[in-house]
């Protein structure tokens, strides 16, 4: 079964991370994908949210606002999709993806369209 891993993280922590800090979560980042690398489907990481465009039709009009969809604590930093045995496996996919350490990985099942 296909999941959508969806990594939040808090991205003004993201950005005061040390060079340091940032090289060794990026290592993380390697080292889970050689892991996960038979069941990672695809996946990428997502520019800031200060890029984000949340765009709503209301009768017939289309209305494009600068930002995210919701100002949270947590933002949606990137995810994996992933072909997963059942839900506890891919409870264990997520929880060896580096951003689950300091923010969450919301893991949700793919809708299966006949």
């Amino acid at each position: 079964m296909r999941y959508m891993l969806l990594i939040y993280t808090e991205e003004t922590a993201d950005m005061r991370a040390t060079d340091g800090e940032r090289r060794t979560m990026m290592e993380g980042y390697q080292a889970f994908g050689q892991w996960a690398a038979d069941v990672i489907l695809g996946g990428d990481a997502l520019q800031s949210t200060q890029t984000a465009t949340t765009v709503r039709v209301r009768d017939g009009e289309t209305l494009a606002t600068d930002g995210p969809f919701a100002e949270t604590k947590e933002q949606l930093g990137g995810f994996y999709l992933v072909e997963a045995k059942d839900l506890d496996h891919a409870i264990e996919i997520a929880s060896r993806i580096p951003g689950a350490s300091a923010g969450s990985v919301e893991v949700r099942p793919i809708m299966e369209f006949a």
